[in-house]
């Protein structure tokens, strides 16, 4: 039985890549290479080319961190969102959640590793464009509440308004598996600091 899925070196080396996927098991990984490779082969040159594009073009912005398709995003050369609001984020992918709600017209600021982040860079961004409010957007955790501490240190002379997002957030959960609803309620409940 294993010699059969060996000889079928191609295929079994698209489901060990689909495998090492977030939350993807090796049944589901084995559905989606027999759909991407042979049910709809179309499909799969569609995706594999739009990774290839992506890989190719998307890059993280210089100015706030998020993904972007030039050297700075959209929301960041947009001058209606530089509204003295900013919003800190974990990871890049936080921002397009928070956009899908729509609750927040401000700019944004990835920290990913706060050890190797250089504050300084962001104390001037936040004179240049007039910051007042900074809002962590971060999943509740002893570690995340740890580093919001942290944050507000860096930046405690700056005369800033700091919120958070409401807590309505479970415990120790990332922002991605957190439904539309109970983020945008958690967003627009946000508390000061």
């Amino acid at each position: 039985m294993k010699n059969y899925q060996h000889q079928l070196f191609s295929f079994d080396a698209l489901v060990k890549a689909l495998e090492k996927l977030p939350s993807i098991g090796k049944k589901s990984a084995r559905k989606m290479a027999y759909t991407l490779a042979i049910e709809n082969a179309p499909l799969g040159l569609q995706v594999s080319q739009a990774i290839h594009d992506c890989i190719i073009d998307v890059q993280k912005c210089g100015v706030c961190g998020a993904l972007s398709h030039g050297e700075i995003c959209h929301i960041c050369t947009d001058s209606v969102r530089k509204n003295g609001s900013l919003c800190i984020v974990s990871h890049p992918k936080d921002v397009f959640l928070i956009e899908d709600i729509g609750e927040f017209s401000g700019v944004y600021c990835v920290i990913e590793n706060y050890q190797n982040y250089n504050f300084d860079t962001l104390i001037k961004r936040i004179h240049n464009e007039a910051i007042k409010e900074v809002i962590f957007a971060f999943s509740p955790s002893l570690q995340n509440d740890i580093l919001i501490m942290f944050i507000q240190e860096q930046l405690e002379n700056l005369e800033l308004i700091f919120s958070r997002i409401a807590q309505g957030v479970p415990s120790n959960v990332s922002l991605d598996n957190i439904d539309h609803f109970s983020l945008a309620r958690a967003f627009s409940s946000r508390i000061n600091l």
